[in-house]
């Protein structure tokens, strides 16, 4: 097979890209480890900025998003008893967010794709870019018995953290920067009302807790819990007591509980990965990059890597302007690292870690006292929330 694109991961950045590409008339095959319906079945964030849902409109895949998706244009911070809201729409010159599910998302692309007849090939096992630096790179990979090879122009390498994209980089071009937190989020999704109309984090001694929708019959909660933790140790009963906890007696006492859909922990991690391109090969989101979902950076920048590759690409292509691919890895890492530094500082500030010293904690009341007497300190947090411009 022959291609001009190859993209190796089929969630949402890969997606993206392959339909945007498509849009504009420069092949692409997109190649994917699992099944659809694997791809699909995965809960991830939801908290979308207002240039990653202009993209999605660029992509004609902006309408049930439009629909269905809930506008938020402020969200609340719980901390020392008392409830404090950030107006995103004040505060960042009238922009906002939208939630609206990863998972609803993906499958929007999904049906673009196969609307377009795009060539999105499923189960391809054993994935394997080769020849990067030549100008006649080609990918691999095998179907049953069967070994297919691609050649293409470039590779997208938008297979995730775990992928083979980024580990065929050499150990002596790549450098990773990486903190792990000391604790993890179990999160629950329910079928029920959600408590509250905007998203509220919350501090609290016993811990973080967040509670934040899919839709208005759909909730997803968080709890912050220690790494040791296992969800086959927390019962939904457990879970709704301790997130009451959490909450103020106000909240607390309007949360409608009911069975889990879904349940699980996730580790938080702070990730960059330099270069981000290596020859023909190009990194996209948490191939690249990953962070902490305190401050709702992952996907947002994950899509931003995605502008500047298709951006890129379409000059390229039909300019013949190589200018975007020479700079989109220190373009591409410049707003990465920005998104880094807004959610370490969320993370740091709103939760509870196991040995800060009483110094480290009054520092957070403070920070959180500063943020909320300051409107300097709200315009920056509003303008990195609903997304800087790309």
């Amino acid at each position: 097979m022959k291609t001009k694109v190859c993209i190796i991961g089929g969630g949402p950045s890969g997606l993206l890209l392959s339909q945007l590409l498509h849009l504009k008339g420069i092949d692409n095959i997109l190649l994917e480890k699992h099944s659809r319906e694997y791809v699909l079945s995965r809960i991830r964030a939801g908290v979308l900025e207002h240039g990653f849902a202009a993209l999605m409109r660029e992509a004609q895949c902006g309408e049930r998003m439009d629909k269905e998706g809930e506008i938020h244009h402020g969200f609340i911070i719980s901390h020392d008893g008392k409830q404090d809201r950030v107006d995103l729409h004040m505060y960042s010159g009238g922009n906002s967010v939208i939630v609206y599910g990863q998972t609803e998302l993906t499958r929007d692309l999904y049906d673009a794709r196969s609307r377009m007849n795009g060539a999105v090939i499923h189960n391809a096992e054993d994935v394997q870019p080769h020849d990067l630096m030549s100008d006649k790179p080609y990918v691999t990979y095998r179907a049953g018995d069967e070994i297919v090879r691609i050649d293409c122009e470039y590779i997208i390498g938008a297979d995730g953290f775990h992928g083979v994209s980024r580990k065929s980089i050499p150990k002596t071009v790549l450098r990773e920067y990486e903190k792990v937190y000391p604790f993890g989020w179990l999160g629950v999704l329910s079928r029920t009302k959600p408590v509250s109309s905007e998203l509220i984090y919350a501090k609290h001694e016993r811990g973080f807790a967040l509670c934040s929708l899919r839709s208005q019959v759909l909730s997803r909660y968080y709890i912050q819990v220690p790494l040791t933790d296992k969800v086959e140790e927390w019962t939904d009963a457990a879970f709704w007591d301790e997130l009451k906890r959490r909450l103020s007696n106000e909240v607390a006492s309007r949360l409608i509980t009911g069975p889990s859909i879904e349940k699980s922990i996730a580790p938080l991690r702070s990730f960059v990965a330099e270069p981000m391109r290596y020859g023909n090969l190009f990194l996209a989101g948490d191939a690249a990059h990953i962070v902490p979902p305190t401050g709702a950076r992952g996907l947002n920048s994950a899509a931003s890597d995605i502008y500047y590759l298709y951006h890129a690409m379409v000059d390229h292509y039909l300019k013949g302007d190589d200018s975007g691919l020479e700079n989109y890895s220190a373009k591409a890492l410049a707003r990465v690292w920005k998104a880094q530094r807004f959610s370490w500082w969320m993370t740091m500030m709103l939760h509870t870690f196991p040995d800060s010293l009483d110094y480290d904690k009054q520092l957070q009341r403070i920070d959180l006292a500063y943020l909320f007497s300051s409107e300097a300190a709200q315009r920056s947090l509003a303008e990195n929330y609903v997304g800087l411009p790309f």
